[in-house]
C-alpha cells in the first residue's frame, strides 16, 4: 500500500490581469450607470406615470425607473467581471 501525498498547490495573484479587469470595469461601469441614470430620467419624461394609471409624482417615477435600470446595470457589471475573469485569470498556480 503506497501513500500518495498531494502536492501543495499555492496560488499567486496575477496583478496585471487584476488591474486590467478593474480598470475596464471602472470605465464600463461609468458608462453603464451613467446610461441608467440618464435613461431613467429620459424614460420618465417620455412615458409619464399616468400612462400606467399610477398616481405617483413625476420625480418618484423617474427615481423608480432609474433604480430598475441601475439594477440591470449591476447585473451587466457582474456578468462582465465574471467573463473578464475567465479571459484574464486573477490567480495562477505557483
Amino acid at each position: 500500500m503506497s501513500a500518495q501525498t498531494s502536492p501543495t498547490t499555492g496560488r499567486q495573484i496575477v496583478w496585471p490581469s487584476v488591474i486590467t479587469v478593474i480598470s475596464a470595469a471602472i470605465l464600463i461601469g461609468a458608462e453603464v450607470f451613467g446610461a441608467a441614470f440618464a435613461g431613467g430620467w429620459a424614460l420618465a419624461i417620455l412615458v409619464p406615470p399616468e400612462t400606467f394609471a399610477l398616481s405617483i409624482s413625476q420625480d418618484a417615477w423617474a427615481h423608480g425607473l432609474q433604480a430598475v435600470l441601475f439594477a440591470i446595470g449591476v447585473f451587466v457589471m457582474i456578468t462582465f467581471i465574471r467573463a473578464a475573469q475567465r479571459v484574464e485569470p486573477f490567480t495562477r498556480r505557483s
